[in-house]
């Protein structure tokens, strides 16, 4: 078996034993919420990479043991801890940065848009606290630079979104093609 076959069968994995847990008090799983944020991805014409970061954006909340828990509400640090591993497996800096970065997004959201704030569900709000709170101006204007940023702030918006219960899932075959075809280049 391939080394990049290893990997999609290792990451997968973590979605078929994980999948079905709770997704942090919203009202679908986690496999429910990953599905639907690369749906929204592919449906407005995102290329591999940011479909995958948008199915893997919080694959930290279900890729590490023993990590600190936010009061009930997923892993600290799941968007660093999802995008190492990500890195260590072998998909792309761009993949890895999306998924570090889907957090700081909602942190520059809840300082440049308003209303954001209380359109957050409230498990949202709620690790918003352990995720470093509103951003900083000073921390926006860097964020605004990064030329990651608008593609992150779609991203944000799909992770919003993708919270819709019945939704039929994703077919994960198409994801693991994808997947195989990144980490074969």
């Amino acid at each position: 078996m391939a080394r990049h076959e290893q990997v999609i069968a290792e990451v997968f994995g973590l979605y078929e034993r994980f999948g079905d847990s709770d997704y942090i008090g919203e009202p679908v799983s986690q496999i429910e919420h990953m599905s639907q944020a690369a749906q929204c991805a592919l449906a407005e014409g995102f290329d591999d990479e940011v479909v995958l970061a948008a199915f893997f954006h919080d694959i930290g909340h279900i890729c590490t043991k023993g990590a600190q828990n936010m009061g009930g509400f997923g892993v600290v640090s799941h968007e660093r801890l999802g995008a190492d591993y990500l890195r260590s497996a072998g998909f792309s800096e761009r993949v890895a940065r999306l998924v570090e970065y889907h957090v700081q997004a909602k942190r520059y959201l809840t300082l440049k848009e308003p209303g954001y704030y209380e359109r957050l569900s409230e498990a949202s709000r709620r690790t918003l606290e352990y995720q470093g709170g509103v951003m900083t101006e000073a921390q926006a204007q860097a964020f605004e630079r990064d030329p990651l940023c608008e593609i992150s702030l779609r991203m944000r918006h799909w992770d919003e979104q993708a919270k819709e219960r019945h939704v039929p899932l994703i077919d994960l075959a198409v994801l693991k093609d994808k997947a195989s075809r990144l980490l074969a280049a």
